[in-house]
């Protein structure tokens, strides 16, 4: 079984309420493939969008305008809450802290039970429900002893720090797990659905299998249900052909994007169509061939080993990891307008998530304490940035 049964308390609360890299990327190289190319961007095979509609300009630019907070662990996922702190879960602590965003405090809210962390695996992405003002439900993927999986769990900050979150409720497992290729980003849409990306944890022959939920960008009801609409009956399954799917963000007409990590040559941005083909283990990169959609845009992946991924002032934004920068591609409907661009590179290391903050502004995490690259002992931090 991928689903539970959901208390009946969390269904009338939802009623009430109608979005790695094999280390081959994200660390060293065994190939010993030439990377000195550039980002390249390819047109796609989905619709580009309106002929009116306009594209931003072809440079943009970064100013990162203070840091929020440091003293992180393994950051990896990140939800704003109404109000405007940020609730930051850690990999490998397990727990979800609370940052106040003008004073940069931290209040843990609770470690979350059942988390197994180990190499890529451990507590990731959250989000928070369509419904939280009046449910106050956080959910998160996580890395169990035995698979990967989505919980839902009620936040009390009226209780002391540390025995605020409630038990989690299972609303999806069965996803599977490996040391490697965890996926692990989950987000509500605009259509208000549940978003997983997920990996095919070291195997790639789950990635073409449409039974399996390796490799896949999964949507789904709150409650965990495959999501009215889908491409594939009866299934969770929206698209298919990943390696590794780390960032999920929605343009302004409501458009999916998704951020995956390559193999050995490229990482991708893709427009997201449902029921397309991604083309892993057979393509990667552009010029996959007939029935694979080719991405947006592509990195070689010392430049990228992409996570997460924001929309803002036209273009989407790209943390990398191993190449330690943030990527700016301005769009037109679902092509890159113009070549991709990079700011901070090696300023702040290893660059987990970002997340929009409204308008012109936007979240950044660092990931210098997971145990990759070159740390050099470096604890994480949270920057807000104004984007153009």
């Amino acid at each position: 079984m991928q689903r539970r049964a959901v208390p009946a308390v969390l269904a009338a609360a939802l009623l009430l309420t109608a979005g790695c890299s094999s280390d081959s990327s994200d660390g060293a190289d065994p190939s010993g493939t030439d990377r000195g190319a550039s980002p390249t961007s390819t047109a796609q095979s989905s619709p580009a969008g309106s002929p009116t509609e306009q594209a931003p300009p072809a440079k943009g630019s970064v100013k990162v305008l203070r840091t929020v907070a440091t003293g992180l662990n393994s950051p990896w996922g990140l939800a704003p809450l109404p109000g405007g702190d940020l609730l930051v879960s850690s990999r490998d602590e397990a727990t979800i802290t609370r940052i106040d965003d003008k004073t940069g405090k931290k209040t843990e809210l609770g470690e979350v039970p059942g988390v197994s962390p180990s190499g890529e695996g451990g507590l990731l992405g959250i989000a928070l429900s369509p419904g939280y003002a009046s449910d106050h439900l956080i959910y998160a993927y996580f890395t169990s002893a035995s698979d990967n999986r989505i919980v839902r769990m009620l936040y009390d900050e009226k209780k002391p720090s540390g025995e605020q979150l409630g038990a989690p409720d299972t609303v999806f497992r069965g996803i599977p797990k490996g040391v490697i290729h965890n996926g692990g980003r989950i987000a509500f849409g605009p259509d208000k659905m549940l978003y997983a990306g997920t990996g095919e944890s070291g195997d790639t022959g789950l990635s073409q299998d449409r039974k399996s939920l390796g490799g896949k960008i999964l949507r789904m009801t709150p409650d965990g249900e495959p999501a009215p609409g889908n491409p594939f009956p009866d299934s969770p399954v929206y698209s298919l052909g990943h390696r590794n799917v780390q960032g999920l963000a929605w343009d302004d007409k409501q458009r999916l994007f998704a951020s995956e990590f390559g193999q050995d040559t490229w990482d991708e941005l893709n427009a997201i169509k449902p029921g397309d083909n991604y083309g892993w283990p057979e393509a990667e990169g552009k010029g996959g061939g007939s029935g694979f959609h080719d991405p947006v845009a592509q990195w070689r992946t010392d430049e990228a080993s992409p996570s997460g991924i924001a929309y803002a002032e036209g273009s989407v934004w790209m943390a990398g990891l191993r190449g330690e920068r943030l990527w700016r591609i301005p769009l037109k409907g679902t092509e890159a307008a113009a070549d991709p661009q990079s700011f901070l590179e090696g300023e702040y290391g290893r660059l987990r998530t970002v997340a929009p903050a409204g308008g012109d502004r936007l979240w950044l995490v660092t990931s210098n304490t997971d145990g990759r690259g070159d740390a050099k002992g470096d604890d994480d931090r949270i920057l807000e940035l104004e984007v153009r």
